[in-house]
């Protein structure tokens, strides 16, 4: 008997590309600002460190549009009020994204939101950024996509990470730190440090290792969770290198990865069957024959006292698969954490339906409902072929993610309460008032839903470029907060509707 399958309609119709100007009123009225003073800073020279937020990546890739419309940029064209002196970040090439490796594309190009089918589509262009090909530097923007903690002072990090090999004259020797602190910064930021080192696991659906407790990172694997106590002597070191002839900085902490719609977006159960379909996956031919299986194998090691009953009733019912006629039966997942019952019966392995408290990643979205066997309805991915661990975080690896932020976390508010020359932007904050209640951005109320809340860009992870702007006003809060300056007082802020939620595909 065929499997019937509905596509998965990831992006419904009135599926809308743009933060609208939302139903609230705002009376014109004159503003009389105060004087701009500059407080206790120093912001000739303005050094940024960080990972691909600090970039300017958006939409899945890097790009000069979006690297003009990095907050570091953004914030040095309001330094430029306090004598701020010039900021020059490696651009790429062209508005396409992506880039090329020894003339083959080797990163995709960006992602544009067509309207036609309403979902993000990968623009059809070919990069012409050739990575290998250096751009001369120093620069005032080492914002490295893909930098983790450690690597701040990894020499020879240029040879692991084109995008810095890219802006080095030393690929084989130079570390990030050590160019950032060359250009004697008056004033820094250094943002995202620690979001890398748990993204990287969360955008593999934890097909990574969690390493707390492993304090040596040559030996881990690019997926991997960091230890927090290596994070805490990376963060320590940076925020020393960056302080030590004086320079004043900001910093900010870490959100948790359940705020990013690409966690978010894809429901647990978007399987629509039909009553003969349903039908069969219950019967002994398919699912039937698993759940008769696991009862029986749950009570051999109740009766050799290798498991309690309650232990194993609770078991049976989280693993007992069962499909009805609906638009909305949950995916089948592997899950690890499961009890391995593959050596009483090698057909038993460790798979259950998703739940509400699983997330399943945004790129799933794609694989869901194909086929494992072209032309073979009955290898649908997610249904009868279960859904990789790469493609789902489930409670435990979500558990091991937050965690590990919350201990990054705390590390950064230790630093930051105890060096008078830090101030922290509330990162973890912000994308969780994006996510739950939204934020009002003059005239717009931003929100992190996929492609029409206008703060997060078409990957689900990283912000738009109205996303950054405000991101970068709330710097500037920090900054009058805590070196006395009135950036936001005196009305020198990035204003919202200078800045898109969008790029047009006809960019490139």
């Amino acid at each position: 008997m065929k499997l019937k399958y509905i596509a998965l309609l990831l992006f419904a119709s009135g599926f809308t590309a743009c933060n609208d100007i939302e139903d609230v009123s705002r009376e014109e009225a004159e503003t009389t600002f105060p004087e701009f003073t500059t407080g206790d800073v120093d912001f000739s020279n303005y050094i940024a460190v960080g990972g691909s937020f600090t970039a300017g990546y958006t939409d899945g890739a890097l790009f000069k549009a979006g690297q003009e419309n990095s907050f570091p940029n953004m914030l040095a064209s309001i330094f430029t009020l306090a004598e701020g002196g010039d900021f020059k970040q490696p651009l790429m090439n062209d508005n396409i994204g992506g880039f090329l490796l020894n003339g083959v594309v080797a990163a995709s190009p960006r992602l544009y939101f067509d309207i036609a089918s309403s979902s993000p589509k990968v623009l059809n262009a070919t990069p012409s950024t050739e990575i290998t090909s250096p751009v001369n530097g120093p620069f005032n923007n080492y914002g490295i996509p893909g930098l983790k903690s450690f690597h701040l002072g990894f020499s020879g990090y240029g040879m692991l990470n084109p995008y810095f090999g890219r802006m080095t004259s030393s690929p084989q020797t130079a570390t990030v730190l050590g160019e950032a602190v060359a250009q004697n910064p008056t004033f820094f930021t250094l943002s995202e440090i620690g979001g890398n080192d748990v993204l990287s696991y969360a955008l593999a659906g934890g097909d990574g290792t969690d390493q707390t407790g492993n304090p040596n990172p040559a030996t881990y694997q690019g997926n991997d969770i960091t230890d927090p106590n290596v994070f805490a002597a990376s963060f320590n070191a940076a925020v020393t290198a960056l302080t030590t002839n004086g320079a004043k900085g900001v910093v900010t902490n870490v959100p948790y990865v359940k705020d990013l719609p690409h966690f978010t977006t894809v429901p647990y159960n978007p399987i629509p069957l039909d009553a003969a379909t349903a039908a069969y996956l219950n019967s002994a031919s398919a699912y039937g024959a698993y759940n008769a299986g696991i009862t029986q194998a749950f009570a051999y090691l109740v009766a050799n006292n290798l498991m309690s009953q309650a232990d194993a009733n609770t078991e049976i019912s989280k693993r007992t698969i069962t499909f009805e006629a609906s638009e909305s039966n949950a995916v089948v997942i592997m899950d690890e954490s499961l009890t391995d019952l593959t050596s009483l019966n090698a057909a038993l392995i460790s798979i259950r339906q998703a739940t509400a408290d699983d997330l399943i990643v945004l790129t799933a979205s794609n694989f869901i409902g194909t086929e494992a066997v072209a032309g073979n309805p009955q290898t649908v991915n997610g249904v009868a072929i279960p859904l990789a661990d790469k493609w789902v975080l489930t409670p435990e690896e979500q558990t091991s993610i937050k965690t590990a932020t919350d201990a990054y976390n705390a590390t950064i508010a230790s630093v930051v309460n105890n060096n008078d020359n830090l101030a922290l932007v509330d990162l973890n904050t912000t994308l969780s008032q994006l996510a739950t209640t939204g934020v009002i951005f003059d005239d717009f109320i931003l929100k992190a839903n996929l492609a029409t809340g206008g703060a997060i860009s078409l990957d689900g992870v990283h912000l738009t470029a109205r996303g950054y702007a405000y991101l970068a006003n709330k710097f500037l809060e920090a900054i009058d907060i805590a070196f006395g300056s009135n950036f936001t007082e005196s009305g020198n802020v990035l204003k919202a509707g200078d800045y898109p939620t969008n790029y047009s595909p006809a960019l490139q």
